[in-house]
């Protein structure tokens, strides 16, 4: 298990933002005394970005000319993205070393779509470019794999990289998510390649571990050579912003049911903000080591 980490992410903020340093660098100093292998984060280029970004949007995050309300223009904000995406590209590529990798880096992605807004949302979402969905092309653009299944287990449904893979018969992206009342207001039906599982309120462990069953038997029968996984933990029964009602030990229970896939699999942090986060996080791990 290898952690992909640069201490940089942990420069920026706006005050009293959820989206903090501190719940990264919590987690680091968790994983840190528990003994993982970190590796060094390095930002992706501009191309890369662009394989799934416009370039307008692209523009937009490097000029520091956009406005939104949930997302703040931080000075320097596009190279802190371009880390964060960068480091989604160097988990995919140690997976497919036959290793397994986390991207332990913010801001998150998936909410970020083709040309920014993804879907009708009414913002970015904390997100600027979709660090996983830039991973996962990359990958089948260079030939290093001809299926990739994306598994989206943040508490919000992953409008952005619905939006970047929708009738690309290479991804099945696969969400189980909160519907109604919550942030993006999308992913409430299944369509094409793009399989969701909304939840109406939370429901606990048993009944997400039955449903997630389910969705990982449709990613078996898809078959892919790489499972890449939209990892956020505000799933959580404690999450201030959003939950499903989740015990901190159902996340081993989660990473364990996808290593038993036997695929590939690298994982990309995504939301949660709750004070458990840390632990959640190292539960995870722990199972994506079992088999």
């Amino acid at each position: 298990m290898y952690i992909v980490f640069s201490e940089r992410c942990l420069e920026y903020f706006e005050l009293g933002h959820p989206e903090s340093p501190e719940r990264v660098l919590n987690i680091y100093i968790l994983l840190r005394r528990e003994g993982f292998k970190f590796v060094e984060a390095e930002p992706c280029s501009e191309d890369d970005l662009l394989m799934v970004h416009s370039k307008e949007h692209v523009g937009r995050i490097k000029s520091g000319r956009f406005y939104d309300p949930d997302t703040p223009n931080i000075p320097g904000i596009y190279e802190y993205a371009r880390l964060a995406a960068g480091a989604a590209i160097k988990s995919m590529e140690i997976s497919l070393k036959d290793e397994v990798a986390f991207s332990l880096m913010r801001p998150p992605g998936h909410h970020a779509g083709i040309n920014g807004r993804a879907l009708g949302a009414p913002t970015l979402g904390f997100c600027y470019f979709n660090n996983i969905a830039v991973a996962c092309r990359k990958a089948l653009n260079m030939g290093k794999a001809e299926r990739i299944a994306i598994l989206d287990i943040d508490c919000h449904h992953g409008n952005g990289t619905q939006e970047i893979f929708f009738r690309d018969r290479r991804v099945l992206f696969v969400s189980l998510h909160r519907y109604g009342g919550v942030y993006p207001g999308t992913g409430d039906k299944s369509a094409e390649n793009c399989l969701n599982y909304p939840f109406p309120h939370p429901i606990g462990d048993e009944e997400y571990i039955r449903v997630l069953s389910a969705a990982l038997h449709e990613i078996e029968k898809f078959n892919p050579e790489l499972i890449a996984v939209s990892a956020g933990f505000d799933t959580h029964k404690f999450d201030p912003i959003c939950s499903l009602g989740l015990s901190t030990e159902s996340y081993r229970v989660i990473g364990r049911m996808i290593a038993k896939l036997n695929r590939r699999v690298f994982a990309v942090l995504e939301g949660g903000y709750g004070r458990d986060l840390p632990q959640c996080v190292l539960n995870f791990l722990r199972g994506l080591e079992e088999k």
